[in-house]
């Protein structure tokens, strides 16, 4: 039975406006929430036994209902009611029965226990006000200790042009490691373990992305399934860390815990960058709980039907998606941004589903309010942005049309390279601009080749070996008779679909693995590797794992040793990017004018295999399936961040998407020497003897050949 009383506190004070949210001060918290249509908004605090104490919130200022209390500190439980109106035909869903999260609450206690009084209405009667107390079904807000000993740490600013990027899931990377200590899988303090920032420093990588870890649900429906939001996309907090992937606690101590991982991981000499999810919230359409926004001011917070306030405009496929032109949907945003890097030391932000961010009405636009305010705001301007630049919305694919701040996954990288490798004819000339980062979409706006995040795989598909193991989904076990995920995933199998014994084509898909990966590491513009790729983590072919939280979607540590081919071969491919700034150029390349006389040195050049330069038949020859390009070291022209000037070796690569070898010639007059570097067609690089500039080299069927130039003869 849920037992509550009327306030018993002494000495509250009016407090203040801002911040909103809850704030101690080493004395008491000030508490203060926003709602633009409440009659009157009550807090409840919530004392160890579950009895719920509540306090009027009298002072009203701008529509932030406010108060101080003396004497509440951290640990602290509490959430707010709002008393009426509720009229869902013009969008108000206020009722006192619901106990509301803070949107602004720093850490969250406990789950949802799924039950009818979570919702606004009757199961057997929807048209019918449900006023069953949610309280017992919802988790808390707590109050927290602001206070941590960063000592000297501060967000790193790793250049994007020497970044590379890891997207990793908190859980999924470290449940099964050895060397972690059982109690503290799964969690920030397991990503911080010693054992995962050596790893993490031995592969190369320079920034952790990491899969949404603001608190969230596991949706009703899943959970009714015996399945869980794996993922992690069905936001509920966008200030508390979220609860589960914490060892220590849930009473605050999942924000300094969460902060202790940022500090291990920067002294490293590794960013954090967030997966986050500002587009839509875990209540759902109109047939969803409610359990913040939506009680709280719902016409405020969520984009409402025009001809029906009663449904929601969705562009996200969640039921709803947050209403970007409301100035205090703008500011919850922000002030969470904010709070991340200023109170949480993040390095960077990848924003999901970010077109509806840019929905400032319906339709898309690159000058929104968020982009601007995102533009001039002194903090959030200088750390990375990261665009997912789609949503499902009409006009909704957007790669290439963010501002000149921001990055953004490139998904017509990730298809073009895919295309390239699994032998579509027509190709040639996309791929030679996927590889050289993306002119044709962010040069015009004066963006810089990094702007293209570029990437082969990621959490939402298949994993690398996944995507040259399957031509088909196979996403049974998500219980929706495998109509979910991706149906044109661009893969392919190699011959044979899923496992099998039959060493040619084992020796095939380890090939096409190499080629990927080193496509992806020596293309211009930032890579991202999806976490396991290196290790040929599978999941037997289901491409929208989002509801596995089980062995299917965990790294298997067990089955990886030191000497893994594959990993050693990334770490190579991560090392020579590092080493060489023709890889990583900070401008586009400019090419030769086609009427330069030839002693104008070019910095880029693209030759058939039998060494003459590229014509725009070459280009437009549909079944063409290889080409050469040169990367000049001598015609880097940019001066490095120290303003020195940067030169660098130079490099021919050898691409072959054939069934068949292809004999190359390397094309006298660009060096004497070449040494080879990477060659995919072996597990590792082998000594090689020099190959002489003008003489035959052959190129393995489904390989690359990355020669360096020598001059010792």
């Amino acid at each position: 039975m849920h037992i509550w009383q009327e306030s018993t506190e002494v000495g509250a004070r009016p407090g203040r406006t801002s911040p909103l949210g809850a704030t101690f001060d080493g004395a008491g918290t000030n508490f203060a929430v926003f709602s633009e249509v409440a009659e009157r908004v009550e807090l409840c605090l919530f004392d160890e036994d579950g009895t719920e104490e509540r306090v009027p919130l009298k002072e009203v200022d701008g529509f932030v209902h406010h108060i101080y209390l003396p004497d509440v500190g951290p640990g602290r439980r509490y959430g707010f009611r709002v008393h009426d109106p509720y009229r869902p035909e013009r969008g108000e869903r206020c009722n006192p029965a619901k106990l509301l999260l803070d949107p602004y609450a720093k850490a969250i206690e406990g789950d949802i226990a799924w039950d009818e009084a979570l919702f606004p209405y009757h199961f057997d009667d929807p048209g019918r006000r449900n006023d069953l107390d949610s309280a017992p079904y919802t988790p808390k807000s707590v109050v927290v200790n602001p206070y941590f000993d960063w000592g000297n740490d501060r967000p790193l600013r790793t250049p994007y042009h020497e970044t590379v990027v890891y997207e990793a899931h908190v859980k999924g990377m470290t449940q099964t490691h050895p060397a972690i200590p059982e109690a503290m899988r799964g969690t920030y303090a397991a990503m911080a373990h010693p054992a995962m920032i050596d790893y993490f420093v031995t592969l190369g990588v320079t920034a952790v992305e990491l899969m949404p870890v603001h608190q969230f649900v596991h949706d009703h429906a899943l959970t009714q399934k015996g399945l869980a939001n794996y993922w992690g996309y069905n936001t509920l907090g966008f200030f508390a860390p979220h609860n589960a992937y914490c060892a220590s606690g849930q009473r605050g101590e999942q924000v300094q815990e969460f902060r202790s991982m940022v500090k291990a991981l920067h002294e490293a000499g590794i960013e954090v960058i967030l997966d986050v999810v500002y587009n839509h919230t875990a209540e759902g359409n109109h047939l969803g709980p409610v359990l913040s926004l939506r009680g709280l001011d719902n016409a405020a917070y969520y984009r409402l039907s025009q001809e029906d306030p009663r449904f929601y405009w969705d562009t996200t496929g969640t039921g709803n998606s947050l209403r970007m032109n409301h100035p205090h949907t703008l500011q919850l945003i922000m002030d969470s941004l904010r709070y991340w890097v200023t109170e949480m030391h993040v390095d960077g932000f990848r924003f999901d589903l970010a077109a509806t961010l840019a929905r400032q009405f319906h339709e898309v636009d690159r000058l929104s309010s968020f982009f601007d305010l995102v533009q001039q705001d002194p903090v959030i301007s200088q750390v990375k942005l990261i665009a997912e630049p789609w949503d499902i919305g009409e006009g909704g694919y957007q790669v290439g049309n963010f501002p000149p701040l921001w990055t953004e996954w490139n998904g017509k990288y990730r298809d073009t390279v895919r295309d390239f490798w699994r032998g579509e004819g027509g190709t040639l000339g996309e791929f030679a601009s996927r590889l050289t980062g993306s002119s044709d979409l962010y040069q015009n706006d004066g963006r810089r080749p990094y702007a293209s995040v570029n990437f082969v795989t990621a959490h939402d598909g298949f994993t690398l070996r996944d995507l040259v193991s399957y031509d088909h989904k196979h996403n049974e076990a998500n219980g929706e008779d495998n109509r979910d995920g991706e149906d044109h995933n661009r893969s392919w199998n190699c011959g044979t679909e899923g496992p099998t014994g039959d060493r040619g084509v084992l020796a095939l898909r380890a090939r096409q693995q190499r080629n990927l990966l080193t496509t992806l590491l020596l293309s211009q513009g930032v890579p991202m590797l999806l976490h396991g790729d290196e290790l040929g983590r599978t999941q037997h072919g289901n491409n929208n794992a989002y509801c596995q939280d089980n062995e299917l979607t965990w790294i298997d540590w067990s089955s990886v040793t030191e000497g893994s081919e594959l990993l050693d071969f990334t770490r190579k491919l991560i090392a020579l990017r590092r080493a060489h700034p023709v890889f990583r150029r900070r401008r586009f390349f400019k090419g030769r004018a086609q009427h330069a006389s030839a002693d104008v040195p070019h910095d880029i050049a693209w030759f058939t295999p039998a060494g003459r330069e590229m014509t725009d038949t070459d280009w437009d020859t549909g079944f063409a399936r290889s080409l050469m390009v040169h990367l000049n070291g001598d015609a880097i022209t940019e001066p490095d961040l120290r303003g020195l000037p940067v030169r660098d070796d130079s490099f021919l690569l050898l691409f072959n998407a054939h069934n068949q070898p292809i004999t190359f010639t390397v094309p006298d007059g660009l060096g004497p020497w070449w040494a080879v570097e990477v060659d995919t067609a072996i597990p590792y690089t082998e000594y090689r003897s020099l190959i002489k500039g003008g003489t035959d080299v052959e190129v393995e069927s489904h390989s690359l050949l990355v020669l360096r130039g020598h001059d010792d003869s």
